[in-house]
């Protein structure tokens, strides 16, 4: 098997629950990432290529086009180095790739761009002559920067153990996950998968008729401007901001971090939102109506909505046009109560606003 794709499966798998969590959704598309078992050796590996010392930098330039076909697919596997994803038109892949390193320039010739292409198809891969984890004995200092133009159809897929991936414009189905780093999306209707376990994961844009999903285990998950028919977010440490989306259903889990929803509940619309750790903010914009189930064990519940309250809760105060209720744990309905919204947290407010 390739080293790299050795090194991503490791990595990228073996991690345990890190606190009480709910069962799945089956229809989410990617479950909830979990916690690193060994964070020090992820950390470790991450850092051997992120290191520099103070001399000048080396580099080597990679060049290469290929015919590929408007509905083709195209993998990248990595170790260290950002990677960025546009589009172009036409049928022909184009490859630009620069290594660098600041230690030995004969360093780069230790380090090989691997390029198989079969019908339709094109597999890139980093290969390090020397053992990674070797750098300060026989190792080497290298990271390769990867910059692909592809037809808008193609399928991407992008795999990094360190460094940033950005996908624009891509109309094919996207997968992107890194270790270390951030993963941004803009105008990528089918992604399927964006993850970090330490970065930020951003998507933007994104009008699709199918799920979307995104998670961090470290870093923040940030959604803008989406239309999808379901969305689920999962961060174990991180906060998660969720602004103008419209979605048929939402699920978002966080163990610490706080939430911001800003978008639209549909008719008949489910909208889960489970932190352990953290307040939710729900910014609603004309509602058709929703049954709202909310429970906070250390926190208050407030609304900007007026709403019809059932159970066990009653309003302690009515000011500025916001209700705050006694109780910790509340069921109540606005309008017509067509949508289900269900929002826990053990430590943290709940608050819902009118936009």
């Amino acid at each position: 098997m390739r080293r790299m794709t050795l090194l991503t499966a490791l990595v990228l798998t073996a991690a345990p629950a890190a606190a009480q969590r709910p069962q799945a959704d089956p229809r989410i598309v990617v479950r909830e990432q979990t916690v690193v078992r060994d964070s020090r050796a992820v950390r470790e590996i991450a850092r051997a290529y992120q290191g520099r010392n103070n001399r000048s930098e080396q580099t080597e330039r990679f060049s290469r086009k290929i015919k590929i076909g408007r509905d083709g697919r195209v993998t990248v596997d990595n170790i260290s180095g950002n990677m960025t994803v546009t589009t172009g038109g036409g049928d022909e892949l184009s490859i630009e790739a620069v290594k660098r390193t600041r230690g030995p320039q004969s360093e780069l010739a230790n380090v090989r761009i691997i390029v198989d292409e079969r019908a339709g198809r094109v597999d890139i891969r980093t290969e390090h002559e020397r053992n990674y984890r070797d750098r300060d004995r026989d190792g080497d200092h290298v990271s390769v920067d990867y910059t692909l133009v592809v037809p808008s159809g193609v399928a991407i897929g992008l795999h990094s153990i360190s460094g940033n991936l950005g996908v624009t414009g891509a109309r094919g189905s996207v997968r992107a996950e890194t270790v270390s780093g951030d993963v941004t999306m803009t105008d990528v209707p089918k992604v399927e998968l964006a993850k970090s376990i330490s970065g930020n994961v951003t998507l933007t844009g994104v009008s699709t008729e199918g799920d979307l999903a995104a998670g961090s285990v470290s870093g923040n998950v940030i959604a803008k401007s989406l239309k999808a028919h379901g969305l689920d977010v999962n961060s174990i440490s991180g906060n998660v901001n969720v602004t103008d989306v419209t979605c048929e259903r939402v699920a978002v889990k966080t163990v610490n971090g706080s939430v911001e929803y800003t978008g639209t509940i549909s008719k008949g619309g489910t909208y889960d939102f489970n932190i352990h750790s953290g307040s939710v903010r729900l910014t609603l914009e004309n509602p058709a109506g929703f049954v709202l189930n909310a429970n906070s064990f250390s926190g208050s519940i407030r609304s900007d909505l007026p709403l019809t309250i059932g159970g066990d809760s009653s309003a302690s105060g009515s000011r500025n046009g916001r209700t705050s209720f006694g109780n910790r744990r509340m069921r109540a309905t606005y309008g017509d109560g067509s949508a289900t919204v269900t929002v826990r947290t053990f430590s943290g407010d709940i608050i819902i606003a009118k936009r």
